[in-house]
């Protein structure tokens, strides 16, 4: 095995189990890794620390385990396991042990790994009631993708319908990695269509092949919630609504109209589709395919009670951090002003780069160009399914605030 040599007094973050080693810690390499092997991580003093995928980068190894696990036959199921097992804890996943009758489950999708917060970086696996869509984010755990199928087939036994791999878009570029989507295992009699899943209840139809990341956006079960427990009697819009997520939620919790907004024609007949699948018609919901900062900047004020702001990350990497900062306030002063008195505004960022106190900052920026009184209710954050490493405060990606604007 090859073996990663750190220059003295830089590993510190590895001993505190931060499972990222970057290329300027590194003092030497004894050997030739290829990109997605397994090196060994070793003190200027020679003390061996962790194992991990090598890779060309900033991030030059993803730590996978600090003994010698990692190189058993039967490391991912285990990390695998224990990642359901948090699911069990979260009681997403309890039914396979405590016999529940399928009947009786409310919610029949969540994020199973989500890389470093369960021990595994570089991997995500999303379910969708027996289906697993898995994306690679790194050359390792590409290569890794009939392991990890092996792995799931012995966690999930016969409920596991089919293994779908979305890693096109995902995992680096490199030359012999065959960037192709598609199925990685299926079980006989399985049918390759878009599938009805329960979340709370609510039902939502799951495009893994066709829809944006895995098919659907896991990381706000919590937040739809709380939209739904908030809805009852009120007018409510939802930009970037991608499928209808929050729509449903507050059609359910009994809003009085529900306007849902999304550039996508793809996305917006999938909102269609789910409000039908829910029960609801026309006089309680209205698509508009359209630009949402748009729509909003137009819309009469005072119209909605309720405004959900969800865009997509603004900001993917450090450069685009001042823009994205920009775009954050330009976006929530528009809802502000928009909503009517009394009302509230539930405001997210899911990008990894913009930090909790910069994006308070830019809403804080946002709320005093309006001039309106704003106080904070809540602060939101990813549900329980997207665990975050103690030891990898990054992995804390989703932000979001609630809002009362008089």
């Amino acid at each position: 095995m090859d073996k990663i040599y750190l220059r003295r007094g830089r590993d510190e973050s590895v001993r505190r189990y931060h499972p990222w080693v970057f290329s300027g810690a590194i003092a030497s390499v004894s050997g030739s890794p290829a990109e997605g092997d397994i090196v060994a991580v070793f003190s200027a003093e020679g003390e061996l620390l962790a194992y991990g995928h090598w890779q060309i980068g900033s991030i030059a190894v993803r730590i996978l385990s600090y003994d010698e696990d990692v190189l058993q036959d039967d490391f991912y199921e285990k990390m695998i396991r224990r990642a359901f097992d948090v699911r069990v804890a979260a009681a997403l996943a309890s039914f396979r042990h405590s016999g529940l009758d399928p009947e009786s489950i409310r919610t029949s999708c969540y994020r199973l790994v989500h890389g470093e917060g369960d021990g595994l970086p570089g991997l995500i696996i999303d379910w969708y009631d027996g289906v697993a869509v898995l994306q690679a984010h790194s050359v390792g755990m590409f290569r890794a993708k009939k392991q990890i199928t092996e792995a799931l087939k012995a966690v999930y036994g016969d409920t596991l319908k089919a293994v779908y791999d979305k890693s096109s878009g995902t995992a680096p570029f490199k030359a012999g990695l065959e960037l192709i989507d598609g199925y990685l295992f299926k079980a006989e009699g399985f049918k390759d269509e878009p599938a009805v899943v329960l979340e709370n209840g609510c039902k939502f139809l799951v495009d893994w092949s066709g829809g944006q990341k895995t098919g659907f956006f896991l990381d706000q079960r919590d937040n739809r919630a709380r939209v739904g427990a908030l809805a009852a009697g009120r007018n409510v819009l939802n930009l970037f609504c991608y499928t209808g997520g929050f729509s449903i939620y507050a059609l359910k919790g009994g809003a009085a109209h529900v306007d849902s907004v999304d550039s996508s024609a793809r996305a917006m007949d999938m909102v269609e589709r789910n409000v039908a699948l829910n029960g609801f018609g026309p006089d309680k919901h209205t698509g508009f395919c359209t630009d949402a900062i748009d729509f909003v900047k137009a819309a009469p004020e005072g119209k909605y009670d309720l405004i959900i702001v969800d865009p997509p990350a603004f900001a993917k990497h450090r450069g685009a951090l001042q823009n994205a900062l920009r775009a954050y306030r330009r976006l929530n002063a528009a809802a502000i002003r928009a909503v009517a008195p009394g009302g509230l505004v539930f405001t997210f960022s899911c990008s990894q780069v913009v930090d909790k106190e910069a994006f308070s900052l830019a809403v804080f920026s946002a709320a005093a160009e309006t001039g309106r009184s704003v106080r904070i209710l809540a602060r939101l954050g990813q549900g329980a399914d997207h665990a975050i490493n103690i030891y990898h405060p990054e992995g804390e990606y989703l932000k979001g605030l609630l809002l009362y604007v008089e």
